[in-house]
C-alpha cells in the first residue's frame, strides 16, 4: 500500500485548502484514514479520522467545526477539507491509513494502530 499525500501550500488566515490522501498499490475495500500534524518544535497532533464502513469520524478538538474529513470509496481517498485557517494549523500535515479495519471512535486518533503513513503536506498559514 502506497499513501500520497497531496493539497498544501500557502494560505492566509480565514482561508480555505483541501488535502487529499490516495492510497493505491494494494488496495482494500475499507480502511479507517487520519490525519495527524506537527508544527515546528511541538509534538504530533491528531487532527481528524474517517473510518470507510460507515463514515463515522473523529476530530481533534482544535479543529473542530472548521475541519471536515470524508472519502471517496471508488477512489480509495480521504479528503481534509480546512477551513477558517488560523495561524497556528501551520504545520507539516500526514495522513495514515490502517487498511481493511474500521476503528471505533475511541482509538482513531492513535497514531500506533495506523500501518501505513504518507510523507507530509506543509501547510503554511501567514498573511
Amino acid at each position: 500500500v502506497q499513501l500520497q499525500a497531496s493539497g498544501g501550500g500557502l494560505v492566509q488566515p480565514g482561508g480555505s485548502l483541501r488535502l487529499s490522501c490516495a492510497a493505491s498499490g494494494r488496495t482494500f475495500s475499507t480502511y479507517t484514514m487520519a490525519w495527524f500534524r506537527q508544527a515546528p518544535g511541538k509534538e504530533r497532533e491528531f487532527v481528524a479520522a474517517i473510518r470507510w464502513g460507515d463514515g463515522g469520524t473523529r476530530y481533534g478538538a482544535s479543529v473542530k467545526g472548521r475541519f471536515a474529513v470524508s472519502r471517496d470509496k471508488a477512489k480509495n481517498t480521504a479528503y481534509l477539507q480546512m477551513n477558517s485557517l488560523k495561524f497556528e494549523d501551520t504545520a507539516v500535515y500526514s495522513c495514515a491509513a490502517a487498511p481493511g479495519r474500521n476503528y471505533n471512535t475511541g482509538s482513531m486518533n492513535l497514531a500506533q494502530v495506523y500501518d501505513y503513513w504518507a510523507p507530509g503536506t506543509l501547510v503554511t498559514v501567514s498573511s
